[in-house]
């Protein structure tokens, strides 16, 4: 029953108790017929409906403000016609209560309505919930059915321009780093064998020494590669760090679908390599979409300044009253240094091109016409 229904029971027996009592007929009849409305509403919402329920979600992964559609398809699998009933499902916090009208048996309807997509973030739709309710509201059936999906928010992402730099081979002042330039490949790491690995790359000490198969991860150092960091502190109001994470999603995106070895390094400790392509996108999309403000200090992480970190392009995207101080220590690692601050206008950073904007679409425009 729900709270109408019980309402309306309580005070049918006390209407009832009341005529009885003063011996008033009137008041029986009208508490009696009270008691047989509530039951007759219990009755009838008993039976839940026999259908067959799917829900899919399109397309699963989506940008900020992008639309995202849900389908609801309905099968009557009694052999009686259905009655309508109300499906509600849930997305994040969100409600969405759809009208599924009378069927015949054996007939098939199909529903569609959107999801939120305003806040970025893995969200969650369903469970769906097929809820039947009497005429009067006295009583209710809620029958869980269908599975439950996800929903991945990604960033906004505006059109940018793949920032093309490969390995720095000499300081800004003119001093050779050839040193790290040894042969045509650098090994990154080495790792368990895995199915398709080539048997040249087998690395036998590793293998001898862990008693597995072990094989030589290696990279190109030449190779064009564009590292990010974002910076997670709490230096910037939620609004402007999304605006942020917008931005960092528009140049990584543009990297990695350009073929682009590129990585994402976050301040509180964040670390994705990826080697280029629409699959390493999306791998950074997701992990952006999953990023959040942290309470550490320090802008750069200790595993982007461990000794060996260099190689390419570095852009870093923070907020303009930060202290970026900490980014000098970087300047002899990558071939170029960018420093995107939004908001107010940032300090100078030794050897860095500074870039303000106002928000990650004024960003991304400056970014190209920088990259021009």
């Amino acid at each position: 029953m729900t709270r109408r229904g019980v309402a309306v029971l309580i005070g049918s027996l006390l209407l009832a108790a009341g005529g009885h009592w003063a011996g008033y007929e009137l008041l029986r009849v009208l508490g009696a017929v009270g008691v047989g409305a509530v039951l007759g509403a219990v009755l009838v919402t008993a039976r839940g409906p026999r259908v067959e329920v799917t829900r899919d979600v399109y397309p699963g992964r989506v940008n900020r403000g992008s639309p995202a559609l849900a389908r609801l398809r309905v099968r009557n699998a009694a052999s009686w016609r259905m009655r309508g009933f109300t499906a509600v499902d849930r997305a994040g916090q969100n409600v969405r209560p759809v009208a599924v009208h009378a069927q015949e048996p054996g007939a098939e309807a199909t529903y569609h309505y959107e999801l939120p997509t305003t806040t970025r973030g893995r969200m969650p739709v369903g469970p769906l919930a097929l809820h039947r309710e009497d005429p009067f509201g006295l009583a209710r059936n809620r029958i869980a059915a269908g599975e439950s999906a996800t929903l991945w928010v990604h960033p906004r992402v505006h059109p940018a321009s793949a920032r093309i730099s490969g390995y720095p081979r000499h300081h800004h002042e003119g001093s050779a780093t050839d040193d790290a330039l040894r042969g045509s490949l650098d090994l990154r790491e080495v790792r368990e064998y895995q199915p398709g690995d080539e048997v040249r790359s087998l690395h036998w000490k590793a293998t001898a020494r862990t008693g597995r198969l072990m094989v030589r991860d290696s990279a190109d150092p030449v190779q064009p590669r564009f590292t990010l960091l974002l910076d997670t502190r709490a230096v910037m109001p939620p609004e402007v760090f999304e605006e942020a994470v917008d931005l960092a999603a528009s140049l990584l995106s543009a990297s990695a679908l350009a073929g682009h070895h590129s990585r994402l390094v976050t301040s509180c400790g964040a670390d994705l390599p990826t080697a280029g392509g629409a699959v390493a996108a999306r791998q950074l999309l997701d992990r952006l979409c999953l990023l959040g403000q942290s309470d550490v200090r320090e802008l750069v992480p200790p595993v982007l300044s461990a000794a060996g970190q260099r190689g390419g392009c570095l852009t870093v995207v923070s907020s303009g009253a930060a202290d970026l101080r900490a980014l000098a220590g970087l300047r002899s690692r990558y071939s170029s240094r960018y420093v995107l601050a939004l908001g107010s206008r940032s300090a100078p950073v030794p050897s860095a091109l500074v870039i303000t904007a106002v928000d990650a679409r004024d960003g991304v425009r400056r970014w190209n016409e920088v990259s021009r």
